[in-house]
């Protein structure tokens, strides 16, 4: 079927034709109004103007053609600086790209191999021998060229050369409606596709051998009754060409680092959505996003969160790395995009976040997560806030780890360790009980003078920013505890498999990083949601993604939960593997809580605390999270307070009503018995292998 034609009298009219961005994931010529151009230099081809960000769902949706599968190579590419030409024609490109059927344009069919023949010889058409691809050139004309317009860079103009594959006389060369091709493999795609290749190369990584890959694929074949294109016919060559590659892969492209990036950008242009070099003042900045990213980007932060997880200042390695994380349905972290510099990103994101947005937005113009969670406090949350249109949370996770591990690290008594923990938590609300963050410190510095260790290692690595966390924490809503569990599991793999290998180079180079990133670490994440998309390979799905606290938290059942109500500064939670075994909770509810288990007790945040936050939350049992008693003082503030803007009054005299019908509501849902705490019979009451709570004098 193609897609309906109209004419135009000259190519000067283009700029006049609607942009067309068909709402399909892929999408052909078929699901495009085609032009027809009279005159000039494409007289007789047909046109249409699309999203340049959409280019390669096109090209990929035209790869697909049921009667015709193909390929679409990239014949020719040629680019232009902005601001070389001073009169651009009205088709004058910033990039032009040749597209030709990977069928052609040369024609073997009739050329019969010989001993001894010359492998120098020219084909009767086309520019000459492509070497190791003589066995599929069957003459496709099959082409088009696509123009990125110099005067309008974020359209793509698609001049379609030859829509049928056909070969010089005018027959189909291959494909279904090719006689002579039923039966071969010129009846399907001549490669395997990205999709494919994308599978078995994180197969490969993940150290699955070559005889099982086969084999599944194999079985996936016979599943759904047979060969059905190019992908069904992947064979041990295949298979073994892409082992092949990945053993003589290297991350150093040339001996300089700064020329190895440069060559990496070049050969992975698609993967890369901002790139600067270093010049001058201003710093290297690197994103990237694989289209696999793109795709659960799309499909987990629509709607849901996006956070940030940022190595600023690491020791381990010298550049800054942030990973944007998505959450999947096991409440799983999924890294969507990463960002390479070698300064500060919070104080640069004003430069890459707005491409991630036109790419995400060149998808889905309705795309726009629920709230983003923000780790860094150097982070321009205007810029965020304008470019995702949504609410910007504060995430605490690196403060409450690093405090954590801290004080275990150089506080042995338990008791000072849970009451230190809780007094830092205090700090970061100062400003909300009328008094200044030096006050605050001084008290703490004061009142535990004895545990010199952690004062000094505190004196020395978070003093100079504590007003910093403060700050953000007066301006920005608190993020929940659930996240940090996914985020802190997704920072254990992220040290494991990336920061572990770079650790012990003398000199630590960018491409190795990014080597790291775009091979094993993104393969075992692909790798990982295919086993969760398909269930096969259940036994060898990383061990962080099954241990997800997060996810293991919401598994936990509420009689699991005791809960003494006349003392509220602690809770248990019966053991999952063991019921003869409670882990205690202080401070339960709160985002400085601390655990007893002996996950919690190297640092990390358990399931045990999370479901214990979850229930106080939906009991109503417990105080407020601290973030949760700062916002309601803010909004008492506002009202004390009103600002002078009459826009501004009405704005937030609306939100703080709305507010208020929110929490009458929920008053009304909990005076009902819907949201009453259970009673004492069923939450109190101890087995009696496990021993009482403990006294607190």
């Amino acid at each position: 079927m193609k897609g309906h034609e109209a004419k135009v009298a000259r190519m000067e009219d283009i700029l006049s034709l609607p942009v067309q961005d068909p709402p399909y994931v892929e999408f052909c010529a078929a699901h495009i109004n085609w032009v027809k151009v009279e005159g000039g230099r494409q007289g007789g081809d047909d046109i249409a103007l699309i999203p340049f960000s959409r280019v390669n769902d096109f090209v990929k949706g035209e790869s697909s053609n049921a009667e015709c599968p193909a390929n679409f190579r990239v014949e020719s590419r040629r680019k232009r600086a902005e601001g070389s030409l001073n009169k651009p024609r009205v088709d004058g490109y910033l990039e032009y790209t040749l597209y030709w059927c990977s069928y052609g344009p040369e024609d073997y069919r009739d050329v019969e191999p010989h001993i001894g023949e010359n492998s120098s010889s020219k084909p009767a058409t086309g520019k000459g021998s492509r070497p190791g691809r003589r066995h599929m050139m069957r003459g496709c004309l099959c082409h088009f060229t696509v123009k990125r317009l110099y005067t309008r860079p974020l359209l793509a103009l698609i001049i379609y050369n030859q829509r049928n594959h056909v070969d010089k006389t005018g027959a189909p060369c291959h494909g279904l409606l090719d006689q002579e091709a039923v039966g071969t493999r010129a009846m399907y795609a001549p490669r395997i596709s990205e999709e494919l290749r994308q599978k078995v190369m994180s197969m490969l990584h993940a150290g699955i051998s070559l005889d099982k890959i086969v084999q599944h694929h194999m079985e996936e074949v016979q599943r759904h009754g047979g060969p059905l294109n190019r992908d069904d016919f992947l064979t041990r060559n295949d298979v073994r060409n892409m082992e092949r590659l990945i053993r003589n892969s290297s991350h150093e492209l040339h001996s300089d680092d700064n020329c190895s990036v440069k060559l990496w950008v070049q050969r992975h242009h698609k993967h890369v959505f901002y790139f600067q070099e270093t010049s001058g003042s201003e710093p290297f900045i690197l994103g990237i996003q694989t289209d696999w990213q793109l795709q659960q980007m799309l499909r987990y932060g629509h709607s849901g969160l996006i956070a940030s997880h940022s190595t600023s200042g690491s020791k381990k390695i010298k550049n800054s790395l942030c990973s944007l994380l998505a959450f999947d349905s096991s409440q799983n972290a999924v890294p969507i995009a990463w960002i390479i510099s070698s300064s500060s990103l919070g104080q640069n994101i004003h430069k890459w976040l707005p491409s991630l947005v036109e790419r995400i937005h060149g998808k889905d113009t309705r795309w726009r997560p629920n709230a983003f969670l923000v780790d860094d406090p150097s982070f321009q949350v205007s810029v965020i806030r304008e470019a995702f249109q949504c609410r910007i949370l504060l995430c605490l996770w690196h403060v409450r780890r690093g405090w954590l591990k801290g004080l275990l690290k150089h506080c042995i008594n338990f008791d000072v360790q849970r009451e230190m923990f809780k007094h830092l938590g205090r700090i970061l609300y100062c400003t909300r009980n009328g008094s200044s963050s030096r006050d605050a410190v001084e008290e703490f510095l004061q009142i535990y003078i004895d545990q010199s260790a952690f004062v000094e290692s505190f004196r020395n690595k978070w003093l100079p920013k504590i007003e910093l966390w403060v700050n953000c924490v007066r301006t920005l809503p608190v993020a929940a505890l659930e996240p940090y569990a996914s985020i802190e599991s997704y920072h254990l793999r992220l040290k494991s498999r990336v920061i572990s290998s770079l650790v012990g180079k003398s000199n630590q180079r960018v491409d190795l990083l990014i080597h790291a990133l775009t091979t094993q670490f993104h393969s075992f994440y692909w790798f990982d949601q295919y086993i969760v998309d398909t269930g096969y390979f259940e036994n060898l799905r990383d061990r962080i993604s099954l241990t997800n606290p997060w996810y293991q938290a919401l598994h936990i059942l509420d009689m699991d939960v005791l809960l003494d109500e006349e003392n509220l500064q602690f809770a248990k939670v019966v053991s999952q593997a063991d019921t003869s075994v409670a882990y205690t909770i202080w401070n339960p509810g709160s985002e400085f809580g601390l655990c007893d288990c002996s996950w919690s007790m190297v640092g990390n945040m358990c399931k045990h605390t999370i479901k214990v936050a979850i229930f106080c939350t939906s009991r109503q049992l417990a105080r407020p999270l601290l973030s949760t008693q700062v916002y309601r003082e803010a909004l008492l503030n506002l009202l004390q307070n009103l600002p002078d803007d009459p826009l501004v009054l009405e704005h937030a005299i609306s939100q703080v009503t709305r507010m208020q019908q929110d929490i009458k509501s929920l008053e009304d849902l909990a005076n009902s018995g819907l949201l009453q705490p259970l009673s004492t019979g069923t939450n109190t009451v101890l087995p009696d292998n496990i021993q009482p709570f403990p006294r607190i004098n």
